[in-house]
């Protein structure tokens, strides 16, 4: 029997590893994963069996031949390149702009696709970037991997609700396909605004942890409740990172008094002006996707118990299922799981990126 082709990845910026997890999931092989966080790193060696987390600071662009070295030592051929620069890596700071070190973040991509000459490139951020600078930005992108000889098409605005995935958040994807004749074809949506997992079908199977902190390991309280969290248990038998959080009297008072989808601005009159941030006290809508996750949470609250989300609630609400494990203490877990690409919305584009490997294989 023929041996069945692998298709190799490597993520820069890779965190830890959200976007490498939609591609796994897919079917690639992803080989290395780079980051400067050694705790994202640990949590991404841990779940990305056969991976290699490795730590180098791409504002040094000279680490890109570490990268390089990585690939042949182990004789791999690199089909994919997949990133997400820090937006302060894409700055046009007039005619000199290739020598501004914050331009370097995003050259160490550029340079690792000229050297290692994947067969395609994916860039993913958050939706306002294509707007900077007016859009020079955009075209930089484009025109950068254009050169190298890499057909792209315009970016899209991924709506993570349409895959699947119990959260609004958007992310701007560009592909590149090496010396290919068409653009790519980003994923279809899988999911009508009617059919939209919400918060309730993703994480009310998970213990309450009513003013508890709970154990580091718990067991599950009930049978999956969705079709979403049967996947999200799936090959898991315990719950990791669903520690809670005990919040003094006066936070849990306020939080009381808003309503499900509300936030501060539905407290009594008498405590107008006391909060100013536009996120402050959103409490999830049980039968909605939950708001954008970030690194903190110390703004969003539970849908029915008067506490902030957990890790592995918000993991949930990101599409990590159970068996992946979040590493570091608390606050480094949340910054994990905050700066992610919901694995649910790196599988659909590599599945799409899949086909057109196989395509042109044949």
């Amino acid at each position: 029997m023929a041996k069945k082709k692998e298709y190799t990845v490597l993520d820069l910026f890779c965190g830890a590893g959200g976007l490498s997890r939609g591609f796994i999931d897919a079917g690639f092989s992803v080989k290395l994963g780079v980051d400067f966080d050694d705790m994202a790193l640990k949590t991404f060696a841990a779940n990305h069996e056969g991976a290699v987390a490795k730590k180098l600071d791409l504002f040094n662009l000279d680490n890109v031949d570490k990268i390089k070295k990585f690939f042949e030592e182990n004789n791999y051929a690199l089909d994919v390149l997949v990133g997400g620069p820090p937006c302060q890596g894409f700055s046009l700071a007039g005619p000199r702009q290739i020598d501004d070190s914050r331009n370097k973040l995003y050259q160490a991509m550029v340079m690792t696709a000229r050297i290692l000459r994947p067969r395609a490139v994916v860039l993913e951020n958050v939706p306002g970037m294509i707007q900077l600078h007016g859009g020079l930005v955009k075209e930089k992108i484009i025109n950068d991997f254009t050169k190298l000889g890499y057909k792209m098409g315009e970016p899209k605005i991924l709506y993570a609700p349409d895959y699947g995935i119990p959260q609004i958040r958007k992310r701007v994807v560009f592909v590149g396909l090496l010396e290919s004749k068409t653009e790519f074809e980003y994923p279809e949506p899988t999911c009508k605004p009617e059919d939209y997992v919400t918060c309730e079908q993703a994480i009310g199977d998970l213990p309450p942890l009513i003013d508890v902190i709970g154990d580091k390991i718990q067991e599950y309280p009930c049978e999956p409740q969705s079709p979403y969290q049967m996947l999200m248990r799936s090959g898991s038998d315990a719950i990791h990172n669903h520690e809670g959080t005990i919040h003094d009297a006066k936070t849990k008072k306020f939080i009381a008094m808003i309503p499900e989808g509300k936030n501060y601005k539905s407290l009594p009159p008498e405590y107008d002006g006391l909060y100013k941030y536009h996120e402050a006290l959103t409490r999830y809508h049980s039968k909605k996707p939950s708001p954008t996750i970030n690194t903190g949470h110390r703004s969003h609250f539970h849908y029915k118990w008067n506490r902030i989300p957990t890790v592995r609630e918000s993991a949930r609400l990101q599409s990590f299922d159970d068996k992946f494990i979040f590493y570091g203490n608390k606050t480094q877990q949340y910054r994990q799981v905050g700066n992610a690409v919901p694995p649910m919305l790196g599988k659909a584009v590599a599945s799409e990126i899949l086909k057109w490997l196989k395509k042109n294989d044949k």
